[in-house]
């Protein structure tokens, strides 16, 4: 537990220091959010409409813009190669390095969505069932950002194809996220979706940090 809150502990620090990286996922968020509506026909049933859909997407998409910074940082000031040659466990630094890049990334942008939601006119109702299901897809993003920024950790130009590797993977966490929000939008359950997102974040928090200190020790290597 010592070696995770040291490895957290100085994650937090140094993402706190680089203010700018950290707000190029909001800044980009915001502007997305912002202009869809205005492109869109103004009546409030067509933004209810797409609106899920465009904060889902606006979500994933900008939580990979933090994703290159998330071992490409340590890697080139050597500071990766010496958690991995330390007594710390690998599994235990990357579950504690995943766990601060998803506190300074994705938790601010969670915290963004219910503000943006009324300007696609997305009902009052709905917002618990919105936010509720983002932070349960919230373990898996991590997982699949992390393996993708360990696994191009080596490339110098990485965010492309990064970007390529993790995309598709986040097509399940779309479509469950989606189909809960609508539900509750129209007022019927939505535990069935609510429960397979949970199910995909118990997976990525048991397996996950395993495959994204396997595929660190591959892209150092």
């Amino acid at each position: 537990m010592g070696a995770f809150n040291a490895v957290f502990s100085r994650d937090l620090r140094v993402a706190f220091r680089r203010w700018s990286e950290l707000a190029h996922p909001l800044i980009f968020f915001s502007i997305v959010v912002t202009l869809f509506p205005l492109a869109l026909s103004p009546t409030a049933a067509q933004l209810r409409e797409v609106g899920v859909g465009v904060l889902w997407v606006a979500t994933l998409l900008s939580s990979l813009l933090a994703l290159d910074g998330l071992f490409r940082g340590d890697a080139e000031d050597g500071t990766l190669e010496q958690l991995l040659l330390s007594p710390v466990s690998t599994t235990v630094a990357v579950y504690a390095k995943v766990t601060a890049h998803a506190l300074v990334t994705l938790v601010p942008l969670i915290c963004l969505v219910p503000l943006s939601a009324y300007t696609f006119n997305i009902p009052a109702a709905a917002l618990p069932t919105l936010v509720l299901a983002l932070l349960l897809a919230t373990p898996t993003l991590t997982v699949l950002v992390g393996l993708g920024a360990a696994l191009t950790v080596g490339l110098r130009r990485g965010g492309s194809i990064v970007g390529l590797l993790v995309l598709p993977l986040t097509s399940p966490l779309l479509i469950f996220g989606t189909r809960a929000t609508d539900l509750s939008m129209n007022g019927e359950p939505a535990a069935a979706p609510l429960f397979l997102l949970a199910a995909l974040a118990v997976l990525a928090v048991s397996l996950g940090p395993l495959a994204i200190a396997a595929a660190v020790k591959v892209g150092i290597e």
